[in-house]
């Protein structure tokens, strides 16, 4: 079997040697290329079995396009400025194919093994990473809002300004990743968000903290593209779509990692530290902590990781990507117990370089001119990219994935957010339901010292009473008068007084600021030292519910996980995208009987099961439709298009909790069966090879 693996790889030497270079001095036959062939075939000729353990590592001889490398440097370029554009790119395009399906011959020959299990882990943290960051957010805003007075206004803009951070980053990384290398961009990515997100814990401002997790979002955005067109290039035909799919389980695990940590640290607002009075630590931040380990961990992980060979093979760096390639199977071999097994490739197919890069020499300009032309440079070749996925070839694969991207996140992240609130509404309603109302109560000479909940007072009259070291929450005074009280050391969230008349009064050490007074007659009352800041002082019982959940939600999504893994290579990536939005679609409508906490949770589980398989194959398919060069751009514009979709559907669903069910609900199952419906005349790319 040895003699014609090298047979296939001479078939796949591509020659170039019949092109008479028209008259520039170096005489370019047809014959040389062919001696250096015949050499090269010599060497291993007539040689017996053992001195095959070499033929792999034999670099001796150098190969024909070596030697015309070397002639091309000698005379720049020469017979290229003859030959239009169209023609080098049509060799290209000849010079990929051979690369593809050769590529696909050596991944199956190195196996599936260790090496990969090894990478599939890396990634995966990368990913649980990518799931974190989504979680972060929404788990501590109810306790960061008590610490940073924040109006619920603010917070969504805080949920809005991770998904902005998340789309700009999965554009820019992503493209930046078929220039630059998977591994690069990847540790570059990882690494910006781990900064940010450690440097957001700390920060006290409102302003500084959104600044962090906006950049701290950027950074992570870029993964979700990288990691996927990473791992499948060390994945053969058959294991692709179930290996893509079993790295999609981390971003469940990073939900579920998130629950837990928020369900186990943030309660304990005991777990903080504070210096002096203005900067706290508290429990959340502790949390927001935790969560960047995930990133941290994989960052270490990928410094042990080789760049991609096929990125290597597609940018022309030869040798090394062979290097690669025989340290993923020896390792596979190794772990197999075969370690005898050789490595039998010894020449890959390049494709044809052309060249548009101008490196400038060290001599010219001053360093920041460099820079200024290296990255212009760069930004002009991803932009190229870009526009290379809207080419004919390629338009309506991805103007189809597009809507398909948009529709599924529009729905999914809308709905996501929209659970939550209705169950928070729900709670609300039964909270309002309980509220006690107390009319025309006359109390004099009394000292409240113990906490007022859910009530309203109505024309009431208090005179010569004290409110000492209490509580108000969820109180309103309506047309009462205080005369000559005496209130100290109270707080009160959401308590109001409305058309009362106060007189004589002295507030000391309160949080009952001029706002919580509506169309109120003050009548020479006095206002001593107000309390600072914001207080953690109630713990809200509905947080738990938040974390519940959300927890049920990343659990409920591994049954889904495992068939989809399972089923991805039977069934076809595009009958799974299609069934599964349409059974979302499905589930959507049974949302319209959800009139209890319960209810909503469990159909969110059920919503949750039934789209992740959805979303495994879309990713799976958009890593197969594209080629090399531009996997990671185009998985780049489609996830940074789903971030906009999330952004949308957050907006859209949050502002129609409590008015009415009918839209949101509505919204959701036709952007789902639109999308459902347009995915089934996707291409199915089962049966190809990496291009």
């Amino acid at each position: 079997g040895y003699r014609n693996t090298n047979q296939v790889s001479d078939d796949y030497r591509y020659q170039d040697g019949n092109y008479e270079a028209p008259n520039d001095g170096y005489y370019r036959g047809g014959n040389e290329p062919a001696h250096e062939e015949d050499a090269q075939s010599d060497v291993t000729e007539g040689h017996d079995e053992d001195d095959e353990v070499y033929e792999g590592e034999y670099q001796g001889i150098p190969h024909p396009d070596d030697i015309k490398e070397k002639q091309k440097k000698r005379a720049p370029a020469m017979d290229d400025e003859y030959r239009d554009r169209a023609d080098l790119m049509a060799e290209r395009m000849e010079d990929e194919e051979q690369l593809a399906h050769q590529y696909e011959n050596i991944i199956e020959e190195c196996g599936h093994g260790r090496f990969q299990w090894i990478l599939f882990f890396v990634l995966g943290l990368a990913l649980m990473a990518d799931g974190v960051e989504l979680f972060v957010v929404g788990f501590v805003l109810p306790s960061a809002e008590k610490d940073m007075c924040l109006s619920s206004s603010n917070k969504g803009m805080l949920g809005l300004i991770v998904y902005l951070g998340m789309m700009v980053g999965a554009v820019m990384l992503g493209g930046l990743a078929d220039k630059l290398g998977r591994r690069k961009c990847l540790i570059i990515s990882l690494a910006i968000n781990a900064a940010f997100a450690l440097l957001s814990s700390f920060v006290q401002g409102y302003g500084f903290f959104l600044f962090c997790r906006l950049i701290s979002g950027l950074g992570i955005g870029g993964s979700l593209p990288i990691v996927f067109a990473y791992f499948s290039e060390f994945l053969s035909r058959e294991k692709r779509g179930e290996h893509l799919s079993w790295l999609c389980m981390f971003w469940m695990i990073g939900g579920i990692f998130a629950s837990a940590m928020a369900w186990s640290i943030i309660p304990h607002y005991g777990w903080g530290f504070s210096m002096g009075t203005k900067y706290h630590f508290h429990s959340w931040r502790v949390f927001v902590l935790v969560c960047a380990l995930p990133c941290i961990a994989s960052l270490v992980a990928l410094k042990f990781m080789p760049e991609s060979p096929r990125f290597l093979l597609e940018i022309g760096k030869h040798d090394e990507a062979w290097m690669i390639l025989k340290q993923v199977h020896d390792t596979n071999m190794r772990a197999k117990g075969e370690p005898e097994r050789v490595f039998t490739v010894s020449y890959i197919k390049t494709p044809k370089q052309i060249d548009e890069f101008i490196e400038i020499q060290s001599s010219t300009g001053t360093w920041y001119q460099r820079w200024l032309v290296r990255i212009s440079t760069t930004f002009k070749q991803v932009w190229d990219n870009v526009l290379y996925c809207l080419t004919a070839q390629y338009r309506m694969n991805t103007l189809m994935l597009a809507v398909v991207w948009f529709t599924m996140a529009l729905s999914y992240y809308g709905l996501i957010v929209w659970f939550p609130d209705m169950i928070r509404y729900f709670q609300d309603e039964a909270y309002e339901s309980r509220v006690k109302i107390f009319d025309e109560e006359e109390v004099s000479h009394f000292t409240f010292n113990f906490t007022l909940e859910n009530q309203i007072h109505r024309n009431g009259e208090y005179r010569n009473d004290k409110f000492i070291g209490m509580k108000f929450k969820e109180v309103r005074f309506e047309d009462s008068l205080f005369d000559e009280c005496y209130f100290e050391d109270v707080t009160s969230t959401e308590t109001f007084f409305e058309n009362c008349t106060i007189i004589s009064t002295v507030f000391y050490n309160t949080d009952l600021y001029e706002h919580k007074f509506i169309n109120c007659r003050l009548i020479n009352s006095t206002f001593l030292q107000e309390k600072e800041g914001c207080h953690m002082d109630f713990e809200e019982e509905n947080d738990f519910l938040i974390y519940l959940v959300s927890f049920l939600g990343s659990l409920s999504v591994l049954p889904g996980n495992i068939i989809s893994a399972l089923f991805m290579d039977k069934i076809g990536r595009i009958k799974m995208i299609g069934g599964s939005m349409l059974i979302s679609a499905v589930c959507c409508f049974f949302l319209f009987f959800g009139n209890s906490e319960s209810a909503m949770i469990g159909w969110q589980c059920l919503f949750c099961g039934a789209s992740i398989a959805a979303w495994n194959a879309l990713d799976v398919i958009t890593v197969e439709l594209y080629p090399t060069d531009k996997r990671a751009t185009a998985f780049g514009i489609l996830n940074g298009l789903c971030k906009f979709g999330a952004i949308l559907g957050n907006s859209i669903f949050s502002s129609f909790v409590g008015i009415t069910k009918v839209v949101p609900i509505l919204l959701a199952s036709s952007a789902l069966v639109g999308g459902g419906l347009l995915a089934l005349r996707l291409p199915e790319t089962r049966e190809q090879v990496l291009m």
